[in-house]
């Protein structure tokens, strides 16, 4: 059970963090990039440069696999010349980066080589999230792209969480009504906001509502 009260949110947790200096070794470290790996490239690509609207800030040919680092141009500058977007962007400071991790030959495998870590028995990475202008709109012209979508605005069962039969099965993430282990109001009311899509190695992305909450 967790040590957290239930359905209340609650900023820096339980305060129990310890202080940061401003001497602190870890004064300047960044959350820098998340890398996926990914069997049909072209098709990964599409979704997050032409669905997405990510751009490439470098590629490699590292010999056995090419690794794709995408991002956002933040300026009108850099929206307009990408060519200098990828030269003046230094990777090891820019944060909010994607590596697309594509081994050659991958792309001769069968759908689902690679675990999405969303499909038991190898659960484990759960999603990618990205905060958009507007979320409708944007649910709108993935699903005519025809990109999946696992979980709509508004939908908040245990399901859309999602919260497996194979977990339960094993003692994990069981709800009894009624108690502390039941899905909070609360947080059915703030998931409902939020949508699901499957990007085409099968990764769950999550869209958050930019704004929402302020």
């Amino acid at each position: 059970m967790s040590r957290f009260p239930h359905g209340i949110p609650l900023p820096n947790g339980l305060n129990t963090d310890p202080p940061l200096p401003a001497d602190a070794p870890t004064i300047g470290f960044k959350l820098n990039h998340l890398c996926i790996r990914v069997r049909d490239l072209e098709k990964s690509l599409h979704f997050y440069i032409n669905l997405m609207g990510m751009r490439t800030v470098m590629v490699t040919n590292t010999g056995p696999m090419t690794v794709y680092f995408l991002g956002y141009p933040s300026t009108d500058r850099h929206r307009e010349n990408l060519p200098e977007f990828g030269k003046e962007t230094s990777i090891p400071d820019t944060t909010g980066l994607l590596e697309l991790f594509h081994m050659h030959g991958a792309e001769n495998k069968p759908d689902g080589f690679y675990g999405s870590g969303n499909t038991p028995p190898h659960l484990g990475f759960c999603h990618l999230g990205f905060s958009v202008p507007d979320l409708p709109k944007t649910l709108e012209r993935l699903r005519e792209a025809g990109v999946p979508v696992v979980k709509d605005i508004g939908a908040a069962s245990r399901r859309d969480i999602p919260i497996t039969d194979w977990e339960n099965e094993r003692g994990v993430g069981v709800e009894v009504k009624g108690t502390e282990s039941e899905i909070h109001p609360m947080f059915k009311q703030i998931f409902a906001n939020f949508a699901y899509v499957q990007d085409p190695e099968g990764y769950y992305v999550e869209l958050l509502p930019q704004g929402f909450g302020a």
